[in-house]
């Protein structure tokens, strides 16, 4: 559907309107998520693994006001450089950035925005927001979890990030009605390690099965997505009792500098990857690029 603030790259449009396989792609990740250079190279592998598994990847990001749904290199290499500099851009930021013309890195709701825009139906990132803790205090609550109840387009993950509450995350995600889907597992992945203690509804096995249920869901025209959590690989899961122990200090230091709102995250996966001497780095490109991989095999599916 035409919208006059939505850019798509002459790839994507060309994928989408012959009905081929499109898998979206974040760019908080790029610009937040990771240090340069290995942003850039993350963002270029994901690319190329998307497209080694029969899609077409669509990395998203507002440039110059535009919704612009698959980037050229030269446009990685420029948020891969900005950092921080780039805005992180939610639900709410969208029309502001719009109307000032501004650049901004989408995170997981905002790309699942413009992924449904421009008809897309398949996400792949690293791992989600969900509530986190002290949030019973806080009322801090990613809008991700909002969006998968209302915006529908299905999100792979490696499982809500562990930094969070993960048993109020599943219980949220079920008052909202999103189906949780463990590929391969009954248990949800934490993110750096395969296990969390809190199971899933849904185990698929196959893009197949996954595919057919996003089929179902658009077909009974339901409102919200689908999250399908993907453990890590094996040989780049950590080991759960020292991750939990990095991510306990980086939470107190968190606390004690008074980190707030959006930059709690990235405040937190940059003072994990620290303390683990970049481990934690190599663990979330890993997962991301075998999330890559999933996305791009159901979306040929569905």
């Amino acid at each position: 559907m035409y919208n006059q603030h939505l850019l798509l790259s002459e790839e994507v449009r060309a994928a989408l309107q012959a009905n081929k396989p499109v898998v979206a792609l974040e760019s908080t990740i790029i610009s937040h998520g990771m240090p340069y250079p290995q942003n850039v190279e993350t963002a270029r592998a994901c690319e190329r693994i998307a497209r080694e598994n029969g899609a077409t990847p669509a990395t998203c990001a507002i440039l110059g006001g535009k919704l612009c749904v698959g980037l050229n290199d030269e446009q990685l290499e420029y948020l891969g450089k900005a950092g921080h500099k780039v805005a992180k851009v939610s639900r709410r930021d969208i029309p502001v950035m719009i109307a000032h013309k501004a650049d901004g890195a989408t995170t997981v709701a905002a790309t699942m925005i413009l992924a449904a825009l421009a008809g897309i139906r398949v996400f792949a990132t690293g791992g989600i927001g969900g509530v986190h803790r002290g949030a019973e205090v806080t009322m801090d609550i990613s809008a991700d979890l909002e969006e998968l109840s209302q915006t529908p387009v299905t999100v792979v993950c490696a499982g809500a990030k562990s930094i969070l509450d993960l048993g109020l995350t599943m219980e949220y995600l079920e008052t909202k009605g999103v189906p949780v889907i463990g590929y391969g597992t009954d248990e949800l992945p934490a993110f750096y390690t395969r296990q969390s203690g809190f199971a899933v509804p849904y185990r698929m096995d196959t893009p197949a099965e996954i595919a057919a249920a996003i089929r179902a869901a658009r077909e009974l025209a339901y409102p919200g997505g689908m999250l399908v959590v993907n453990p890590i690989p094996e040989a780049y899961s950590m080991d759960k009792a020292y991750i939990d122990g990095v991510i306990a200090q980086a939470l107190s230091e968190c606390e004690a500098q008074n980190v707030r709102g959006k930059a709690v995250t990235p405040f937190l996966l940059a003072r994990i990857a620290e303390v683990t001497g970049g481990d934690s780095l190599a663990s979330n490109i890993q997962l991301v690029y075998n999330n890559v991989a999933v996305a791009a095999r159901i979306a040929s599916e569905v």
